[in-house]
């Protein structure tokens, strides 16, 4: 590795990102490219950044080595290894490095990181890494991780205008707000889903008690067919809304074993709403793949729910793509939509109870608030993990990594 870093890259990389950034850009594709152009002006073998949020972290963009992490929890027991903006050199081994626990990559031995801020508020932090044999960073490499890393919080400091200290906690009393209005939304909107299953099924129950002779045999048969798959529907509803409102215990879940995670794909998409089964396009996945290791019924609520979200901020005549893929330690499938997107400050709230993207972006019903909240204490509980990133092109990917049995 040259003992410099790449100053050609590094300044053509720079003025893009102040094109988009000045054009109003701050999404996470843009993150990625910070996180991409560390990587490349640093030559190292994997980049990373991790938000910051109250008690913990997550690597919410990634690229090289890196990028297996995508999603992972950091515990912040690590941030007082960076006690200033000033990057820090150490060795994975000399220090409890959580973000380094979750990349997956074998031999990789140092790690340079930098926190990134924005007036004072700390939002995460900028890392990448080096092999063994790689040649020890300087202090050029340090003088650019803290130049990018600063790049990182202008971009979550853009949106605040005058003064992004004050537009932050704006933000959060504004979320704190949100929360209540969306605990009412819950209820309403809980309350309407469980009329319509228990609507259907009372009407049937009521049909065959008192026609029970004219409906004729093939009229009582549709009936019973109809109140029973309302009644596996409504138990699904049930046990899905106590999992998401619990404080306590685990999501339920049948024990883990191995798995075909193409079969229970394809077995998912089967049993979803006809219109939003018409939406997935299941042309790419693999004839087979290794065995993941998890709770193979749970794969249903997952797709339901990934795919629910993508329906709800895509326009209906797009298309929502489903792959899947494995390596060496996980198999991931992944949830593709050309939808609206989502902004770097909303990668972790999308996955918190009750949150909600702007209702408005889509003229579609919010729902709950629950869907992504639920899919990470499912697939967590299985010692996996689920990330969003940017699609190329436009849109969001929804990625689920399992264990390889």
């Amino acid at each position: 590795m040259p003992d410099r870093p790449d100053y050609t890259a590094l300044t053509r990389g720079q003025i893009t990102l102040l094109d988009r950034i000045s054009a109003g850009e701050t999404g996470l594709a843009v993150l990625n490219q910070i996180v991409r152009l560390a990587q490349q002006v640093l030559r190292a073998r994997g980049a990373g950044f991790a938000e910051y949020r109250p008690g913990h972290g997550r690597v919410i963009a990634a690229s090289g080595a890196c990028e297996s992490a995508l999603g992972r929890r950091v515990d912040r027991e690590d941030a007082g290894l960076l006690p200033d903006r000033r990057a820090r050199h150490v060795t994975l081994d000399s220090v409890h490095d959580e973000f380094s626990r979750n990349v997956d990559e074998p031999g990789l031995h140092d790690v340079l990181g930098a926190r990134c801020e924005t007036v004072g508020l700390v939002v995460g932090s900028l890392h990448v890494y080096y092999a063994a044999d790689d040649p020890r960073p300087g202090p050029e490499f340090h003088a650019v991780l803290e130049m990018l890393a600063a790049n990182v919080g202008h971009l979550y400091g853009a949106r605040g205008g005058d003064d992004p200290k004050a537009a932050v906690l704006h933000r959060d009393a504004a979320a704190n707000q949100r929360r209540q209005e969306d605990r009412d939304l819950f209820v309403a909107v809980t309350s309407h889903e469980l009329r319509t299953p228990v609507t259907v099924i009372k009407g049937y129950a009521d049909t065959l008690t008192n026609h029970w002779d004219s409906l004729g045999e093939d009229g009582r048969h549709e009936a019973v067919r109809v109140i029973g798959a309302r009644a596996g529907e409504l138990a699904r509803l049930v046990d899905r809304l106590l999992a998401a409102t619990s404080d306590d215990g685990e999501a339920a879940g049948s024990p883990p074993g191995p798995f075909d995670l193409v079969e229970a794909i394809r077995a998912g998409a089967a049993e979803l709403p006809g219109n939003l089964r018409g939406r997935l396009v299941l042309d790419d996945l693999p004839a087979e793949l290794p065995k993941a290791f998890g709770d193979r019924e749970s794969l249903s609520t997952i797709l339901t729910e990934l795919s629910t979200n993508a329906d709800k901020y895509s326009a209906a005549e797009t298309e929502v793509t489903v792959t899947a893929e494995a390596d060496d330690a996980t198999v991931t499938f992944r949830v593709a939509d050309r939808g609206i997107g989502v902004e770097p400050e909303h990668v972790e709230l999308a996955f918190e109870r009750y949150w909600q993207g702007d209702p408005d972006s889509t003229g579609r019903n919010p729902g709950a608030g629950l869907g992504l909240y639920l899919v990470r204490r499912i697939v967590e509980r299985q010692h996996g993990w689920v990330s969003l990133r940017p699609r190329e092109g436009g849109g969001t990917v929804a990625e689920v990594r399992f264990p390889r049995a």
